[in-house]
């Protein structure tokens, strides 16, 4: 047992047979809104939250300076309602640093950064006093990001930071840096567009963007020394200082990263923002288990942390005070930053109420909010499954949707089995997952969910439960991934996959997901878990875009198409059930199927989407009617389709319609 866990009571419970979940549920919850610091000229207010049965006096420490140097003043805390401690200090200390330090168990708990803190001094281990309000850009109150009438009208690319404009082939200026993406007129050598110019012209709505909270593994002293994800929480509430053009002194951070958001609405993006509720860079030594040790976070059987996240440890959403935490912390960055969206990491971890409570509360702040995550957990978890908010749960979720891993491994092949193959290389039985992907995992009579390769039923309510993709940050990009799995196709065939891949994504029902890059058959050298590589290997490099011209075209055609016809991005499983018609008895490795788009008023009157997954030519009865095409073959072809039996080529996608 790891004593530095668990407090002398939970210790005495364990002893006297006394569950630990139970001796937590005892302890006191706090009904008010004042966690952390509370600002004004005239007085700072500090108010953290650990019981009287876990700490018997609580003190803040105050510095001049973000690292080093002796205190200016230590304040005695005093005892407060709902287990919580609370010092007020007089007179505007703004500038000023702060640590907590607490007696816990006969010891003091030292250089407690506090948890709610909104900003910090470099690497985030002290936090400071500092006015909000003096961050916002200029006419900050007037901004405001886009409002869909319905999620399934994004279209969402994930985006890293730094991989951005890191490269010298970006053409930006401040390279790895929030600033970074609000430049305009970047171009790479050919003079193409990078950076903010490209994500605009590619016609996205929403940027997601990996971790841009603080977090542990990049020393910011020295930026560019280490790499990283991002996915190991430091300070939840505050940016991340290596992707501020100064780091120091806490305020640069924020100023930067509310100008990147005012820059994207500007634009017509909105801002997805990636976070990671569900563990901590740290366990026994983090900011949470010093002030309540074991409260925030699940354990095991023999009182260790639990660890469904494969992190070490794993959080304790059902817990009131760390629900609370997690609340306020996605409110605060909806009002202080304006952010459009949380993509919320291993949402399996969480419990579904603390996750509908969130998106009914961040829905009456900011309507049309989006909201998804991972419906899985990297490992098994003391929270029952029944409590989880997993994939096949998400129809018990209030507007949240989850990624469809059948879709990303039907069409390309299991994640987990680099040398798999899936529908766009023709791989035999896939058919069942694509058509499943192509009603957004809804319920559909012509599917034979037998067949389907994870699902054996479907879970989404709607179809914005579903976010359809092939390709995220995790695993091996798209491109990678084909000259794994498909050793023996020439590239040509593999380009022809990879568009058969993106034309699949951005045609079927859901909320359409792109990675950044795939678009220009981005690599990462054929690195699978690139989480903290260099940036040799991470960096976007824009010169591909050159090489690749004509699929940045056809994906933003397909874009196009997208936003042009509602009939690909439905608003309801009854619409797609009755509008969708499947053809029967096609050959093996294909699905043709039909959409009725005068039923949802879309201009195309009927719509044939073919999908030939096989390396051969594979004929199709046309049905009676005036066809056009808009895609013929992987490639943009406006003109009549007058043949009666249309030869579909390897690895194809053709779509068709009537006006």
């Amino acid at each position: 047992m790891r004593k530095t866990l668990l407090s002398s009571g939970f210790i005495l419970s364990l002893l006297t047979g006394r569950s630990q979940v139970n001796d937590l549920a005892q302890y006191p919850v706090y009904k008010g809104s004042d966690l952390g610091l509370s600002y004004l000229p005239v007085r700072s207010s500090f108010r953290i939250w650990s019981p009287e049965n876990v700490s018997k006096r609580a003190q803040v420490i105050l510095y001049d300076r973000e690292m080093g140097g002796t205190p200016v003043a230590t304040v005695e805390m005093s005892r407060g309602e709902g287990g919580t401690w609370k010092a007020v200090l007089q007179g505007d200390q703004q500038g000023r640093f702060y640590t907590y330090r607490l007696l816990i168990d006969g010891s003091w708990k030292e250089d407690i950064v506090d948890p709610y803190a909104k900003a910090v001094g470099i690497n985030g281990t002290r936090a400071m006093i500092l006015d909000l309000k003096g961050t916002d850009p200029h006419d900050w109150s007037n901004d405001k990001g886009p409002v869909l009438r319905n999620a399934t009208d994004a279209i969402i690319y994930e985006l890293h930071v730094r991989d951005a404009s890191i490269s010298q082939s970006s053409g930006i200026r401040q390279k790895g840096k929030f600033l970074g993406l609000t430049e305009r007129g970047t171009k790479n050598k050919a003079g193409l567009s990078t950076g903010l110019d490209h994500l605009k012209e590619m016609g996205i709505t929403h940027v997601h963007l990996l971790p841009i909270f603080d977090f542990n593994s990049v020393d910011e002293t020295q930026p560019n020394e280490k790499y990283n994800w991002g996915y190991d929480p430091l300070n939840y509430n505050v940016p991340e200082g290596s992707y501020a053009t100064n780091a120091s002194g806490g305020a640069t951070r924020i100023k930067e990263l509310k100008q990147l958001v005012k820059t994207f609405h500007q634009n017509g993006l909105g801002v997805i923002m990636d976070v990671v509720y569900n563990h901590t860079a740290l366990g026994e030594t983090s900011n949470f288990n010093k002030l309540v040790p074991g409260y925030h976070y699940r354990q095991a059987a023999d009182g260790k942390f639990s660890n469904a996240t494969a992190c070490g440890n794993e959080t304790a959403s059902e817990r009131p005070m760390m629900r609370k935490f997690i609340l306020e912390s996605m409110k605060f960055w909806v009002r202080e930053y304006h952010v459009d969206g949380f993509r919320i990491d291993l949402m399996g971890v969480h419990d579904i109420a603390t996750i509908n409570s969130i998106s009914a509360e961040l829905q009456s702040i900011r309507p049309g909010i989006l909201l998804y995550g991972e419906g899985w957990t990297a490992g098994a978890s003391p929270l029952p499954n029944s409590l989880r908010a997993l994939k096949k749960n998400v129809g018990r979720l209030d507007h949240v949707a989850v990624f469809s891993d059948d879709i990303r491994d039907g069409i390309k092949g299991s994640v987990f089995d680099h040398d798999d193959r899936g529908f766009i290389g023709g791989k035999p039985g896939t058919a069942e997952s694509i058509k499943f992907g192509v009603v957004a995992s809804c319920y559909h009579q012509q599917i034979d969910y037998s067949k389907v390769n994870y699902s054996k039923e479907p879970y989404a309510r709607q179809p914005y439960q579903t976010v359809t993709y092939a390709e995220c940050h995790d695993n091996h990009v798209l491109w990678d991934k084909l000259a794994i799995s498909e050793k023996n196709a020439t590239e040509e065939e593999r380009k022809q996959m990879d568009r058969l891949a993106l034309s699949i994504v951005l045609s079927s029902q859901g909320i359409a997901f792109l990675h950044a890059g795939m678009e220009f058959l981005r690599s990462k050298k054929g690195v699978e878990n690139s989480f903290d590589s260099p940036d040799s290997i991470n960096a976007i490099d824009w010169d591909l875009k050159t090489s690749n011209l004509s699929l940045v075209k056809y994906v933003e055609a397909l874009i196009k198409m997208r936003k042009r016809h509602p009939a690909f991005r439905m608003r309801t499983a009854a619409a797609i059930a009755a509008d969708i018609r499947f053809y029967e008895k096609m050959p093996e490795g294909t699905v043709v199927y039909e959409i009725n788009g005068q039923r949802v008023n879309d201009d195309w009157k009927r719509i044939l989407v073919c999908f030939n997954g096989t390396g051969e030519k594979k004929e199709i009865a046309m049905q009676d009617g005036a066809w056009r095409s808009y895609i013929r073959d992987n490639e943009l072809q406006e003109k009549q389709v007058s043949e009666k039996v249309m030869i579909l080529r390897p690895h194809s996608c053709s779509i068709l319609f009537t006006k």
